[in-house]
């Protein structure tokens, strides 16, 4: 007899419904306990403009907001976003809230490869909905959490610090 409970693994295959509002939609799905939202969102939602990384929330690929913060959907498990709203890059670009920082990425190059992307867009716009006019030192901090291996980030750099100006010009900011 070696003690072990059997009965435990009978949790192993259970699963738990989770509810979200993503992307304006309310949506339900039954993941396992251990299912990160990343992997929640990409398989069950088919999101895959989320991208999984580095799974250890230092590469920033897995960004989205969740209830209006920029999150690492790698380190969360989709259970702990139960009742929360999530945008993910689709949705942010769906509602027109980075169409300028993608235009402007688009204008200066500041993509390649296009792996970094969804995320350093994720986060610039929280960056630009907190501070009206960063400065570039600001931009680099906001950013420093987010890997490119292609760009270099200068370019990334030149395109939020171009939205921001461009912005606080419309709104007759300073």
């Amino acid at each position: 007899m070696s003690g072990f409970d059997e009965t435990l693994l009978d949790d192993v295959d259970k699963t738990v419904r989770v509810r979200f509002i993503v992307n304006g939609r309310k949506v339900a799905c039954e993941v396992a306990p251990r299912e990160t939202l990343v992997d929640c969102l990409r398989n069950a939602l088919e999101l895959t403009g989320t991208h999984a990384g580095c799974e250890m929330g230092a590469c920033g690929a897995c960004l989205v907001q969740l209830d209006g913060r920029a999150v690492h959907a790698c380190l969360m498990f989709a259970v702990q976003a139960d009742g929360a709203k999530i945008d993910t890059i689709e949705g942010l670009t769906e509602s027109g809230a980075v169409a300028d920082l993608q235009a402007e990425f688009h204008r200066r190059n500041a993509l390649q490869c296009g792996f970094c992307t969804p995320g350093m867009l994720v986060n610039a716009h929280e960056l630009l909905s907190q501070i009206v006019r960063p400065s570039r030192e600001e931009i680099r901090d906001a950013l420093s959490g987010n890997y490119c291996r292609c760009t270099g980030y200068e370019a990334i750099i030149d395109a939020i610090d171009a939205v921001a100006r461009a912005r606080s010009e419309e709104g007759g900011a300073t």
